[in-house]
């Protein structure tokens, strides 16, 4: 028994060497493993128990225990002074000198095509339109087929479309919103569609493979080219300026009938000519026309009773204009020095 009580003593006076050489918790935790853990050497003692007698037992248990009891307190009392010390080190570490001037705090702000986003949406609505919005991933029959776009149509290639399965696309546009909208029939109806659509293109200055457009409908009884212009006509006054004049040019659309390009006056040189403009004092702003009758058949609205026009213009389009940006790109790169200026 003897021989046995020296073994416990002399694991206790190894664990309180090992202890004095404990530099961090880590260190500390292997130590508290190695001789209290499960598979540790004082626990193992315990273990061997059934090799003592009963009468014995009690004995080798205190013996034990003590031990436990004194390593423990000593890991603890070494615990608290690592504790101490890093919090000591931490408050210095992180140590305010009140005189010093506060940090300025950036603020952020809207990104340019959300400024022009709200500034077209400002005029639509103001004219009484609603703002719709609708599903990215698209059926091919929304996307194109109600918007009668044949099979063999080249915007149908597999070279501008991302197709997910045959009959499942991103969209390439927002009209695909325009013939839910119609499929409703809720008539009449004043919207605009605006969102993110997707074509297989070359990242460039003016190109993206993916961009933001929006679209215009009104259906209603006695709709006429003349109201498209009109429309369309207080839009570029609003957007562009009170002096802006509009050029409406015929131009061909699978979705309307007749259809036409619109450009508006140079606002940088009043129509003069100028680098802005190319020197034509005309530039291209967007595509429209009365909604073709097929269209209005297929979404289940009657050609004879109602009429509609379309419209649509490109998001980065308006806000490379407005803002005189001459390179697509930036509005992506999300450079601060860049949205900043806005």
């Amino acid at each position: 028994m003897s021989t046995l009580e020296q073994k416990v003593g002399q694991i206790r006076e190894e664990a309180m060497n090992a202890l004095l050489g404990a530099d961090g918790m880590d260190r500390l935790n292997e130590i508290r493993v190695a001789y209290l853990g499960k598979k540790g050497t004082l626990t193992a003692v315990l273990k061997g128990m059934k090799d003592v007698t009963p009468e014995e037992r009690p004995k080798v248990g205190k013996w034990v225990n003590d031990a436990r009891e004194q390593i423990e307190g000593r890991i603890e009392e070494i615990r608290a002074r690592l504790e101490e010390e890093k919090l000591e080190a931490r408050l210095e570490a992180e140590a305010i000198d009140v005189t010093l001037p506060a940090r300025k705090q950036k603020r952020g702000h809207r990104h340019p095509n959300t400024i022009a986003l709200e500034e077209v949406e400002r005029i639509f609505v103001g004219m009484g339109y609603e703002v719709v919005e609708g599903p990215e991933v698209e059926y091919d029959e929304y996307n194109f087929t109600k918007l009668n776009i044949p099979a063999n149509h080249p915007a149908k290639d597999e070279q501008d479309t991302f197709y997910i399965t045959d009959e499942i696309l991103l969209r390439t546009q927002t009209s695909p919103v325009q013939a839910r909208i119609m499929e409703q029939g809720k008539l009449p109806i004043r919207m605009i569609a605006p969102g993110r659509v997707f074509r297989s293109d070359e990242v460039d200055a003016t190109h993206s493979p993916s961009f933001h457009q929006i679209e215009g409908l009104v259906i209603d009884r006695n709709i006429t080219f003349s109201d498209l212009k009109g429309t369309l006509d207080l839009f570029a006054k609003e957007l562009f300026g009170p002096d802006t004049k509009t050029k409406f040019r015929p131009h061909h659309f699978p979705f309307t009938e007749p259809s036409a390009e619109v450009d508006v006056s140079c606002f940088k040189c009043g129509g003069r000519g100028c680098r802005f403009c190319k020197g034509s004092g005309w530039i291209e702003i967007l595509g429209c026309g009365m909604v073709h009758p097929h269209v209005l058949e297929m979404c289940g609205i009657d050609p004879e009773e109602y009429q509609g026009f379309a419209f649509g213009v490109g998001l980065e389009r308006i806000a490379l204009l407005k803002y005189e940006i001459d390179d697509m790109r930036l509005l992506y790169e999300n450079d601060a020095r860049f949205l900043q200026q806005f």
